[in-house]
């Protein structure tokens, strides 16, 4: 039998390869499980959009990550199926909090009294302007999203950017105002 013949010692091989910086060995690992890593990342997440955003991560991440693999010690594959767990838990992590900032978010707006007071008026302004302090394409994003209401997906595409950049803008924006907030609160409490 030949040593290439042998789908392990063919597998650990390329892990080795890939160890040693070999970007060939990158490009082969993607040819033989993206497929598998896709059908994982789709199956946990629901949206083509995500597993596409996660398969890709998943290899960039074996590549920077490529001297952590261990040839003597199970399969690429299964290396990459624990690279590829990790991701989707990072995802619905970030989902998450994003979730969380849109619900405080909500729920400060939602406590703040409608009358056209002085206070409402400056907390309006404020933001205006902290969004304007933003710079685009970040102040465009949140502004798409929480004032004409349009789904990220649909923001991705009317701006030609990433569905990632988008919510990595809508998440990071909303952190932003929401300390912006807090410290104005706290000035003006004093």
């Amino acid at each position: 039998m030949h040593v290439h013949d042998d789908p392990d010692v063919e597998a650990a091989d390329l892990a080795a390869r890939l160890r040693s910086g070999d970007p060939e060995a990158l490009a082969e690992m993607y040819r033989r499980w993206s497929t598998l890593v896709h059908t994982i990342a789709l199956r946990s997440l629901g949206t083509r959009e995500d597993a596409e955003d996660v398969t890709q991560q998943v290899f960039v991440a074996a590549w920077r990550g490529r001297h952590t693999v261990r040839p003597d010690l199970g399969s690429p594959a299964a290396w990459l199926v624990g690279i590829t767990k990790h991701r989707i838990a990072d995802l619905r992590t970030e989902r998450y909090r994003t979730h969380r900032n849109l619900q405080a978010v909500a729920s400060e707006l939602a406590a703040s009294p409608v009358t056209v007071d002085d206070a409402n008026w400056a907390e309006r302004l404020l933001l205006v302007h902290e969004l304007e302090r933003m710079g685009d394409p970040r102040a465009t994003v949140l502004r798409m999203a929480f004032i004409e209401d349009r789904t990220h997906e649909d923001i991705a595409q009317a701006l030609d950017l990433p569905l990632g950049t988008v919510k990595s803008h809508v998440r990071r924006g909303l952190i932003a105002l929401r300390d912006r907030m807090k410290e104005v609160e706290r000035v003006s409490s004093h």
